[in-house]
């Protein structure tokens, strides 16, 4: 076995010869394909590389046009075989760009549509750029306003508005702060030891945690997972909190009357969330480079909800309203939903509006249930209900989404239908949410919801298309199959269509063309009504 850091070295060495062989083929065999205009340039992401084990390589580049314009919609993804191209993962449709990148609205205009949009007291003042807008219709110019904020529901939010520079209309809008619903303070120990410890949660029980030891204390710091750390914010909302502290290594009470047990709680769901794409994909944390995030915990007051931020790598977990309705949001599902967002905005980037909203949700859904499934915790066993741990009452009756028939939270779509993408990205996720169920499971109604239960469901109310003969692949293999899916094929802008494509070309890689798998990806997006679109 080579030692850690010559694995370190030809890791690195196969990514710069896999980049340089990609960049060889965008100037070369690719050229015509990306829909390439004179002023494009291609910029390589070096943490979106991926090499398989039989040497397929596939590169993401960022696209630039004129004077270093970024085009929003314009990334790609190279996907080659001893230096020859196989294929392009792009939803960039056209070559033409701006007649000229002259604005006839500037950046004050920009500034002022999206502050009004905005609607909420700006922490900082805002910052524009100009951009080409490549996510639907022909590219083009506009101005790209971040404006960051904290919502009446005390959520953070960093919004990004598209302003036309052409027209001066709002052309589209997305927040970095991805929420589990609708609507770091550095610790000073510089040489932690890794520890053993032991977490009394409030709904997963006794669990075993990976902590560091500091001297003659602990830390709820994972130095086997990158280092990340479970912090207190004591319910302010500004700054990263302060690393939880004890003496004798054992966090919380199972209660909510100790502050330790929502970060042990925390700290366990995120430990998991790693295993689980390290064990089932290879993965080395969020950015697959081994550096652990900041979970960040008692954050502001009553606070029912949680989100991931890309500004400050860490994820942030409200109290809920201290057991009246909803307790802690730290539960298993929870905790690897944010973390997953994460890992999406670190792969295909889904820009979190539209249909690719809805995806990058789903996908945050989908690995929330898996990492359930594998924690394999008996007090809190897997299914395919999110959320349904801190939700007071009898967990299987309330949940927060129900993947297996999405409406039954009252808002999210069962069935794909045009124009779906105007609506909330937590409620469009539903048809992803049902075509993963199908695969997975096949259209068997899960336990607690069929006959003689108030849900009454059958087969057929899990199909929009009356097909209720599906056999579930199982689990492992449709998590193989919408990892490699997001991981390799979909881009920034991918939509409901896009994703099926993604999924059945990597079944066919995974398991073969035409073979079973590759069949039952889809029939699954035909039973949720996303169908193949002619181009």
């Amino acid at each position: 076995m080579l030692p850690a850091d010559a694995d370190a070295q030809t890791s690195q060495f196969k990514q710069s010869a896999a980049l340089a062989r990609a960049a060889a083929l965008v100037d070369g065999p690719a050229a015509q394909r990306l829909h390439r205009a004179t002023g494009d340039k291609f910029v390589a992401r070096t943490a979106g590389v991926v090499v398989d084990a039989d040497g397929t390589e596939h590169v993401r580049f960022n696209r630039t046009w004129g004077n270093g314009l970024p085009v929003i919609g314009g990334d790609f993804v190279v996907h080659s075989r001893k230096g020859q191209l196989v294929d392009i993962s792009q939803t960039l449709g056209s070559s033409m760009r701006p007649v000229n990148a002259r604005a006839s609205f500037g950046s004050g205009h920009a500034i002022n549509v999206a502050t009004r949009a905005f609607g909420l007291r700006p922490q900082a003042p805002a910052t524009s750029r100009q951009v080409v807008y490549a996510r639907t219709g022909e590219p083009v110019l506009a101005h790209e306003v971040l404006l960051k904020g904290v919502r009446p529901d005390q959520t953070p939010t960093e919004m990004h508005y598209i302003v036309s520079a052409v027209d001066g209309r709002l052309l589209d809008k997305w927040d970095d702060i991805h929420t589990a619903r609708p609507g770091r303070d550095r610790d000073n120990c510089n040489s932690a030891m890794p520890a053993n410890g032991t977490g009394n949660t409030l709904t997963a029980g006794t669990v075993a945690l990976g902590t560091a030891k500091c001297g003659t204390t602990y830390q709820l710091k994972d130095v086997v997972r990158g280092s990340g750390m479970t912090t207190n914010m004591g319910m302010r909302q500004f700054g990263m909190g302060t690393v939880f502290v004890d003496a004798d290594n054992t966090w919380g009470n199972g209660s909510l009357s100790n502050a330790q047990t929502t970060g042990a709680e925390a700290h366990y769901g995120v430990a998991l969330t790693w295993d689980y794409f390290l064990n089932e994909f290879g993965r080395n944390g969020i950015a697959d480079d081994g550096v652990g995030a900041v979970a960040r915990v008692h954050y502001g007051r009553n606070y029912v909800n949680a989100f991931w931020s890309d500004s400050c790598f860490c994820m942030t977990f409200g109290d809920g309203d201290n057991g009246v309705n909803y307790y802690p949001l730290t539960v298993i599902d929870v905790a690897a939903h944010e973390m997953t967002h994460g890992i999406t905005s670190r792969t295909a980037d889904l820009i979190y509006s539209g249909e690719s909203g809805g995806l990058n949700e789903a996908t945050s859904d989908i690995f929330g249930a898996m990492v359930e499934f594998y924690a394999n915790n008996a007090a809190d066993p897997g299914d395919y209900l999110i959320g349904e741990e801190f939700i007071v009452g009898n967990p299987g009756d309330e949940a927060l989404r129900y993947m297996f028939k999405p409406s039954l939270d009252g808002a999210s779509y069962d069935c794909y239908e045009p124009g779906l993408g105007s609506d909330d990205v937590h409620y469009t996720s539903g048809v992803a949410n049902r075509f993963f169920y199908l695969l997975a499971e096949g259209a068997v109604v899960p336990a607690g919801f069929g006959a003689g239960t108030s849900f009454s469901l059958t087969p057929a109310d899990l199909v929009c298309d009356g097909n209720t003969t599906h056999a579930g692949i199982g689990r492992a293999k449709a998590g193989q199959i919408w990892y490699r899916a997001l991981t390799t094929y979909m881009t920034s802008n991918t939509d409901y269509a896009g994703a099926r494509a993604a999924t059945e070309q990597a079944a066919a890689e995974l398991y073969g063309a035409d073979s079973a798998e590759e069949l039952a990806v889809s029939a699954a997006w035909d039973s949720v009504l996303v169908n193949n679109i002619p181009e």
